[in-house]
């Protein structure tokens, strides 16, 4: 878990720097910084059209009532590619871009899931079933009845 978070704070940035350099050096950096900037704003409208869509079909599915996993998982993605997508920076911007080709994302989704129900497959209790039990009687009597609601 803490190298895992390395990799996200300290080496995701230094690439990004490393990367801006680069491509600083190779197209200047007003044009380069226009560039991120640009993709972000262009990066926030996408995920506002694919994100609008995706919660389209999460209702859709719940009035077919269906439990809307695919969509959930969906949507959390899009939630992810918008943030790589307003973080500046060129490697985030791309991953963000790919996470909103509907094809990829599926892909991404189906392993992202595989892997969930590999690590909690164990962990999750099974359901406990419900019986229904009457309290001991303290020797009065037992009153069964049934709420109806309007």
């Amino acid at each position: 878990m803490i190298g895992r978070l390395t990799a996200l704070f300290v080496v995701v940035p230094l690439l990004e720097t490393y990367l801006f350099l680069q491509v600083g050096a190779w197209m200047g950096p007003l044009p380069a910084l226009v560039f991120i900037i640009t993709s972000g704003v262009l990066g926030a409208w996408l995920i506002r059209l694919q994100g609008l869509s995706v919660i389209k079909r999460f209702r859709s599915t719940l009035a077919q009532g269906r439990i809307p996993q695919h969509e959930a998982v969906e949507g959390v993605l899009i939630l992810v590619a918008g943030i790589l997508l307003v973080t500046p920076g060129f490697l985030t911007d791309a991953t963000g871009y790919l996470l909103l080709i509907p094809p990829l994302r599926g892909w991404v989704g189906q392993a992202l899931r595989e892997v969930l129900v590999k690590r909690w497959k164990g962990s999750v209790a099974e359901p406990v079933k419900k019986t229904s039990r009457r309290p001991a009687s303290r020797g009065g009597p037992v009153i069964d009845a049934e709420i109806l609601e309007k």
